[in-house]
């Protein structure tokens, strides 16, 4: 595996933060909601030793800090459009993860010509596939829910790796908006 090499792409007023690991296809992973790279753990590494797996931060996640625009999939879409785009890999396989899972799907609806291959990870379509403890949790999710959330893992890496870790509440607030919205 060759060493991570963390770089930030300027795509569609974001600056967009992945690593790049391993040689070979091009395979682009995106983490779930409230994540980072970090998320796939020994994965990563594994998924590298035949590939050249390019690991993404998503907006307001992990490295990447918000911008001024809405969290949507098909803005996020359009960023790993544009990430493939910058980094001239023409088209590459996409796996996502949950809300990665979600980005991804979007990617190949929007922009199928740069989708080769697409693995979707724990992924629901529509907002009544999920469970309904699951939905509601999910619409407690926003500002009201930082302060108690800094006591999980989740905080920690994000305040570990955030730009402006301070953004935690936004992040929460926008990831809540669009969790809260129907899949269409």
């Amino acid at each position: 595996m060759t060493e991570n090499t963390g770089k930030h792409a300027a795509v569609n007023g974001l600056e967009m933060y992945y690593e790049i690991h391993g040689e070979g296809e091009p395979l682009i992973l995106l983490h779930g909601g409230v994540g980072a790279i970090e998320m796939f753990g020994e994965v990563l590494p594994l998924l590298a030793e035949g590939r050249r797996v390019i690991a993404v931060d998503l907006q307001a996640h992990g490295r990447t800090a918000d911008i001024d625009r809405p969290m949507t999939f098909e803005a996020m879409a359009d960023d790993v459009a544009a990430l493939i785009e910058h980094l001239e890999l023409g088209e590459a396989d996409v796996m996502g993860y949950s809300l990665g899972g979600g980005v991804a799907l979007r990617t190949a609806i929007h922009n199928p010509e740069v989708v080769r291959k697409l693995v979707l990870v724990s992924t629901p379509f529509r907002r009544d596939g999920w469970y309904p403890e699951v939905l509601a949790g999910m619409d407690q999710m926003g500002h009201a829910a930082a302060e108690p959330m800094k006591q999980t893992p989740m905080y920690q890496l994000y305040s570990s790796v955030a730009p402006r870790p301070e953004d935690w509440p936004v992040l929460l607030t926008k990831l809540g908006g669009l969790l809260g919205q129907d899949y269409d």
